[in-house]
């Protein structure tokens, strides 16, 4: 079955003898395909890959020696060559027989490169899913050709939609186990087809496969003489993936601002769409200023032109601003720069999206504060049903308002998946929790809009003669905020300052008596009380702040909308052990007794500030005391000059 195969391998070897680098020259001009294996457990996508990887020759002598080995041990196949075993790498996949992480895999023949992912099939694992297919220009699915179409293969069809891959593969797998029937496959290929056209999905291939027995996998099988269309193999080595992206409007990220020298000032990144030669006009984005490209600098030399996947260099003919993470676009047909979008957000972290939450935004190289709104619904994957939901847990995917804290360009992800797909990153951690695909930018922004006022900021505080701020307590329940800023307050009211108090407490019986303690509430809470404390100091006045306000990034959050000098960060710090002592409200013994839960230091966390402008130890000064290191803090700020 695979002598034609040997014989290429042959070829080959000869051809690397006589001359390796007219081999090695070709190579590196093959085309490259990336593809993806899915479908439900057990439909053989690992042993798809195995066959693959074993027939064409790509499999080493030690590979082959320790694939013998763990077939006799750990295989499935009765002692024989397990294939799956070269793609299941994890133990935990191993013992239990299922793909769990996602398996790159690179091999090539003698007409192109592949690199292929093999993705877990169970519906715990669709962010493994999802990041296989994040860059695959096709993909494999695989029925059971005993089973047909399940509710796996529609999640498997609607993730492969949802990240932009249009070509489809449908390998009706195992039909030695049905006798080689035409009927079975034929009833396969129309239920598929059925359902995909409801996502889009057009371009299907329908091959009849035995991973297993090799049937139809490199060479025609004599088992299925019905069936005239390519093997698996053929077609991944002639299916036209057309790169769209190359035809589309130019787009340059820009990765890094290069400048060896006084002459020398240029722009480098990868193009992630269309195409460039000097002489183009380029904008500048989100600046929208515009210049001519003057050269395309490689490492090998100036080039004519240069296209979409190419990593580059430009210089420009004006003397233009320009930074890592601005986009370089064809100056008559730029994308849209936003600051509000409409997204599809796939989550991928253990602990829920806390809508409210600040997170870091990568796009491209620009790296922005995120916030993400509640879901306007989730999707349950299995029926593609849209359903009500407050967050997205571990998997879960959802259509999101995301605002930004400044404009980005974009395109939508169905057009350019560079220049609209993002992840989100937790700020704390600085791990990836989300990943995402931007729609449009809302149209909100368009029909809201700042109004010109004569009476600003600067002129509230002329008149009142001080400088506005915001004094933000932070600490555990019982700390000392409220007393401390309280007596701060009165010292500030008895020099004529104009001040306001926002108590934690107070804001909950009016602002936000609709708000509870869960994580979410907590957000919400707090980003409540910033939006007024920063209208206050529009107003020109000092705002004093007392806030448990448990994590960094919602305080953060909070001094990021001030402007430079007008947030202190007040940590009023005393030990568990002290609170639960003074306890004036009773909160921790009801917390201890089950009557009371996210008490904050007991069964909910508190981030304590890592820089704060000053630090309060209220279990060792006494509430003047600490009141008159706030003023000393202020004066020496300038806040309280005369």
């Amino acid at each position: 079955m695979a002598s034609d195969v040997k014989t290429d391998f042959a070829v080959q070897q000869d051809r690397i003898a006589n001359d390796i680098e007219a081999y090695l020259h070709e190579h590196e001009h093959k085309s490259l395909l990336r593809f993806i294996t899915c479908g439900s457990v057990d439909d053989g996508k690992s042993t798809l890959i195995g066959r693959l990887l074993y027939e064409s020759q790509m499999v080493f002598e030690d590979q082959l020696t320790a694939l013998t080995h763990d077939s006799k041990t750990m295989g499935t196949q009765g002692g024989e060559l397990d294939l799956a075993l070269l793609v299941d790498g994890l133990a935990a996949e191993r013992e239990q027989g299922i793909t769990i992480d996602v398996a790159y895999r690179f091999f090539s023949t003698e007409k192109r490169k592949f690199i292929v992912a093999d993705t877990p099939g169970h519906e715990q694992y669709t962010r493994n899913m999802v990041t296989g297919a994040s860059t695959a220009d096709l993909a494999i699915i695989l029925i059971d050709a005993r089973k047909g179409v399940l509710t796996q293969t529609r999640r498997h069809s609607y993730l492969v939609s949802l990240l932009g891959i249009t070509k489809v593969v449908l390998a009706v797998n195992k039909v030695d186990a049905v006798g080689y029937s035409q009927d079975v496959v034929e009833a396969i290929d129309k239920d598929y087809r059925a359902f995909a056209a409801e996502l889009g999905l057009t371009d299907i291939t329908t091959i009849p496969t035995s991973a297993l027995k090799g049937d139809n996998i490199l060479v025609p099988s004599a088992n299925t003489p019905w069936y005239d269309g390519p093997t698996l193999l053929g077609h991944l080595e002639s299916v036209e993936v057309e790169d769209q992206v190359q035809h589309q409007p130019f787009r340059m990220p820009v990765q890094w601002v290069s400048r060896p020298d006084l002459d020398f000032r240029g722009f480098a990144g990868q193009i992630a769409g269309g195409s460039i030669r000097p002489g183009d006009q380029v904008r500048v984005l989100p600046s929208s200023r515009v210049s001519t490209v003057d050269r395309i600098v490689t490492f090998d030399g100036d080039l004519p032109q240069a296209v979409a996947g190419q990593s580059i260099t430009l210089t420009l003919t004006d003397e233009v601003d320009v930074s890592r993470g601005d986009v370089l676009a064809a100056a008559d047909d730029s994308p849209e720069v936003a600051d509000q979008f409409e997204a599809t957000l796939v989550w991928m972290a253990e602990e829920p999206l806390q809508p409210g939450r600040p997170y870091l935004l990568k796009i491209g190289a620009r790296t922005v504060s995120a916030t993400v709104g509640t879901p306007d619904h989730k999707v349950d994957v299995n029926t593609l049903e849209h359903l009500p939901a407050d967050t997205l847990a571990l998997n879960e995917i959802g259509v999101v308002q995301v605002s930004l804290d400044r404009a980005v360009p974009f395109d939508p992800y169905a057009l350019n998946r560079d220049m609209g797909g993002f992840v989100l990153v937790d700020r704390l951690t600085n791990g990836t929790v989300g990943a995402g695909m931007l729609r449009t930018a809302t149209r909100r922004a368009d029909n809201v809009h700042w109004q010109a006022i004569d009476v600003d900021k600067s002129a509230h505080a002329a008149l009142k003669g001080q400088k506005p701020c915001v004094l933000w307590f932070t600490g555990l329940p019982s700390a000392g905020k409220s007393t401390v800023a309280n007596l701060v307050e009165r010292a500030l009211f008895a020099q004529g300052r104009h001040t306001y108090l926002l108590d934690g407490d107070n804001v909950r019986h009016g602002l936000n008596a609709d708000l509870g303690f869960t994580a979410e509430d907590r957000v919400e809470n707090i980003r409540r009380v910033g939006e007024v404390a920063r209208l206050m100091v529009d107003a020109g006045l000092i705002v004093l702040v007392t806030l448990v306000s448990p994590y960094r990034a919602d305080r953060d959050l909070v001094r990021s909308r001030l402007d430079e000098g007008e947030f202190f960060e007040v940590f009023v710090d005393a030990p568990l052990a002290v609170v639960q002592e003074r306890d004036p409200k009773g909160l921790y013994r009801k917390a201890a007794a089950g009557e009371a839960k996210n008490v904050t230091g007991v069964d909910a966390p508190y981030e304590a500030p890592e820089s704060p402008e000053l630090r309060l130890p209220t279990a060792e000064l006494s509430a003047d005391d600490a009141a008159r290191k706030v003023l000393a803090m202020l004066t020496d700020a300038g806040i309280l000059a005369p």
